[in-house]
Formats: structure tokens, C-alpha cells, sequence
């Protein structure tokens, strides 16, 4: 089957996600890059497509002009990948959806509550797919967890905590892509919540199968003169009663990409890292724990359907990008050929994306109000 041709909204150069992007939609040869509106200048955008071995005419000084064209376009591209800082997500995504070109978007949706409404009106009134690159939700154990909740292997579930810890803005500063994650005006009003907090808060509902009805948010900007929280302490209620901590800070040293999550029921526990993605602990209640592994021993399907390699070789971070990009491209082929899409296939969409605003809104809210218990607009 030909690929699926791609566009994509940002991504030059010294973009780090547009490169993750690319390989993610690489990996499984289902799709192909053929257009793109690379940047912010139209020399800079030419100068990426050139980079990539884009054809010149394909390369485009804006996005709109580039929805409009290839949407005419015969061999036009199916999908678009958005990969710009946040509050450049819904004009572009508005565009493609319009003109029934499928969105593929980085998280989180947008940068503001009231974009994020307009934008699920958009998306409720285009045939076309919109999925959020959500990407943890990819990863094998991930979805091995998320199965055995939903067996019942935790029994009743009664404690989540997860938690995200970074240290690459414990100082002023000092990269290209940390200028606009702390500006209000392109991130929104999220800093480390909207930036990390939103992967662990998706992470927490998509696993246990739980919304988070209430939290009580403590935000801090410990780095004098920023704007945006780098650190947060997060209480949260669940509905059926569950209780959760999150905490996820940009400021803590010795931390890289620190995701984890511990999730316990009246029968059993589990433990899962980032930093060593091909391990879940398991523990029954009573019982020494079990170790199980991505593809290996004890793997249930939906473990062993998003890994691509025998256990013990590591799959990580591109593979679980890659895997949201592979269960797009079983959605776009299912609508394009009109044929029914496999019950399997799960992918983060908008009604996640407006979860992760509306946990910012929390967040921003309680932490106004001394951390007081606040409802989550939903």
C-alpha cells in the first residue's frame, strides 16, 4: 500500500519535534513527506525543504497558502503534521481541516481555552481526522497496563500518582526552544503544567480508564522574572474515587525526561518509568512482585501489537511516536478505502486535547486561589 502523503506546518531546521516527527512518520513506511510550510520566513522554509529534498514548488511561504494549493493538488498531501509552538496550532489546523486534510497535531492543543473550543467545533465539523501526538500513550507497556486495569487485575483502583521531572530550565534561559515555552503569548498560561504536566495528567486518565473530576494545584516560576510555573504540586479527586498526586517541574536537577507513574487498586499495583520504558512492575497484593516486558513473557496483545522487535532490544521515545503515527495511518487508510477500522486501534484526539487545557485551567485557577479544590470544566 503507497504511503500517505504528508505535509508538515513548522519543523525547520533547529526544530527538535519537527525531526521527531519526521522519523516517528518514517518508521513503518506509512507515510511520506512531500510538502511543507517549514517556517516562519520564506527563506528559512526554503532553505528547510531544500534540506529535506522537498521540491522547490512544494515548499510554501505560509500555511494557508499551502492548504489552499494542495488542496487542488491532484497528488496533494492527506495529512499534515503541526509541529509549531502552541499558539500556532489552531489557525493551521483550521485550514487543513476546512479543506478535508487530516491533522496530526503536537501537544498541547493549543495555547488558549478559547482557541481549544474553536477548535473542537472545527474539528467536529470537518470529515477529516484530527489526532494529538499525545506519544506516551504509544508505548507497548503503556498499553499492557491500560489492558490489565480494564481486566481488573488492580481490582478497584484507589491511587494514582504520576509525576514529570525535568531540570533543563532550572536557570535562566538558555536554549532556542526554552524562549517561547516560557512566554505566555506562544505557550499560554501553562508553563511546566502545560509543557510536561499535560503528558502525565493524559497519561494518568488514558491508563487507569479515570477523569480527573477536581484538583487542588500549588504552581511556582522559581527562576526570578519568569512567567510561566516551572515547578507544580497537583492534588486530584478521580471520579469513583480514586485520589492522585502529579508533580512535574522543569527545575530539578539531575532529571532528564522523568515520567512515571504508579497506579494501586484493593488487588494489585503498578509501577512504570520512562527513563526504562521496557519494564512495568506488577505486584498482586500479598505476592512478590513480577516483572513484565515490552514483547516478553506475560505481553498481552495490546502490548505486543505496538512493539516491532523481539524482547530485550529497547524500544523507547521514536518507537511511541511512531506507533501514534501508525494508528493514524490505520485510520486514514480505514476512512479513505471505507473500510471498518480495527477496535484495536486507539490514538489521542481532541476530546484529549481539551482534557490537557482544561487541566491547565484547573491548575492556573486553584493555584490563584491559594491552591483551593476547583472543578475541572468538563
Amino acid at each position: 500500500m503507497r504511503p500517505i502523503r504528508l505535509g508538515m506546518v513548522g519543523g525547520g531546521n533547529d526544530a527538535f519535534i519537527g525531526g521527531v516527527h519526521r522519523i516517528a512518520s518514517r518508521i513503518d513506511g506509512r507515510f511520506q513527506l512531500v510538502a511543507g510550510a517549514l517556517s516562519s520566513t520564506p527563506e528559512k522554509s526554503q532553505a528547510s525543504g531544500a534540506a529535506l529534498g522537498l521540491a522547490p514548488d512544494r515548499v510554501y511561504d505560509d500555511f494557508k497558502s499551502m492548504a489552499i494549493r494542495e488542496a487542488r493538488l491532484k497528488d496533494g498531501i492527506e495529512a499534515v503534521a503541526i509541529v509549531t509552538p502552541n499558539h500556532m496550532h489552531f489557525a493551521p489546523t483550521r485550514e487543513f481541516l476546512k479543506r478535508g486534510i487530516h491533522v496530526i497535531c503536537d501537544k498541547p492543543l493549543t495555547s488558549t481555552m478559547a482557541d481549544a473550543k474553536k477548535m473542537a467545533k472545527v474539528v467536529e465539523d470537518s470529515d477529516a481526522l484530527f489526532v494529538l501526538t499525545h506519544n506516551y500513550t504509544g508505548y507497548p507497556l503503556m498499553r499492557q497496563a491500560k489492558a490489565m486495569i480494564e481486566n481488573g487485575d488492580l481490582g478497584e483502583l484507589r491511587v494514582v500518582q504520576a509525576e514529570y521531572a525535568q531540570s533543563w530550565l532550572t536557570n535562566k534561559e538558555e536554549f532556542k526552544q526554552a524562549e517561547w515555552r516560557v512566554d505566555p503569548a506562544r505557550s499560554g498560561a501553562g508553563g511546566s503544567t502545560g509543557d510536561i504536566g499535560t503528558h502525565a495528567f493524559n497519561l494518568t486518565e488514558f491508563v487507569t480508564g479515570l477523569s480527573v473530576e477536581s484538583l487542588a494545584a500549588d504552581l511556582s516560576s522559581f527562576v526570578p522574572g519568569r512567567e510561566l510555573d516551572d515547578n507544580a504540586h497537583v492534588m486530584m479527586r478521580f471520579g469513583g474515587g480514586a485520589k492522585g498526586m502529579l508533580w512535574c517541574s522543569q527545575v530539578a536537577p539531575g532529571n532528564e525526561n522523568g515520567l512515571t507513574l504508579r497506579i494501586y487498586g484493593d488487588k494489585g499495583g503498578l509501577e512504570w518509568g520512562q527513563m526504562n520504558p521496557n519494564q512495568l512492575w506488577f505486584t498482586r497484593h500479598g505476592e512478590p512482585k513480577q516483572l513484565l516486558t515490552t514483547n516478553g513473557a506475560g505481553a498481552l496483545d495490546a502490548n505486543i501489537r505496538m512493539s516491532r522487535i523481539p524482547a530485550g532490544h529497547p524500544e523507547g521515545y521514536l518507537e511511541g511516536f511512531a506507533n501514534i503515527y501508525s494508528e493514524a495511518a490505520d485510520a486514514i487508510e480505514a476512512q479513505r478505502d471505507g473500510t471498518p477500522l480495527d477496535p484495536a486501534v486507539t490514538y489521542p484526539g481532541i476530546r484529549e486535547g481539551i482534557a490537557g487545557m482544561q487541566f491547565i485551567d484547573a491548575c492556573v485557577r486553584s493555584s490563584k486561589r491559594d491552591s483551593a479544590w476547583v472543578k475541572l470544566d468538563r
